[in-house]
């Protein structure tokens, strides 16, 4: 997988970006001349209160789909985040295809044998759409997830509230 961060500063021959780790919203800084930058169109806005997340490009509203998220005791972490991974999941239930996010859970220090790192990702249970239900990540009818794993370059800001 290539390392991608998101830019938050520049300053002469340095970037500020977001770092993919724990605590969230970490940042550290690069020299410029060692990444490839990449400007990116798209933006996505989830909504932990209506269960929705809204996929903007260029500052225009192109779609919002109703998604499962995080319930009580294993909320969705609100902030700002981006998109680090894609991948085809193995593990049953989670549908055609996973985003791993910059964002981890503040709830659970690890989960399914990995380090607690939030996804967007399908599921095999279309019922859970709409719903409080996940331990932190965000579900996705498996149509919605392929039709933004087709679209969306890694890097993409999710900003979850």
């Amino acid at each position: 997988m290539p390392l991608t961060f998101r830019v938050v500063a520049a300053r002469g021959g340095w970037l500020q970006v977001q770092l993919p780790q724990r605590p969230n919203g970490s940042t550290g800084w690069v020299v410029a001349a060692d990444v490839r930058l990449t400007r990116v169109s798209y933006r996505l806005v989830v909504s932990t209160e209506d269960n929705t997340l809204t996929l903007f490009d260029g500052g225009v509203r192109v779609a919002r789909y109703t998604v499962a998220t995080g319930t009580g005791g294993t909320p969705t972490p609100h902030g700002s985040f981006y998109l680090t991974e894609l991948l085809s999941p193995t593990n049953h239930g989670y549908g055609p295809f996973a985003f791993g996010l910059s964002a981890f859970s503040e709830a659970l220090s690890s989960f399914g044998g990995g380090p607690g790192q939030i996804g967007l990702h399908g599921t095999d249970d279309s019922s859970s759409i709409g719903h409080s239900v996940s331990h932190g990540c965000i579900r996705m009818t498996n149509r919605d997830i392929t039709a933004l794993a087709h679209l969306l370059p890694l890097g993409t800001p999710i900003t979850i509230r």
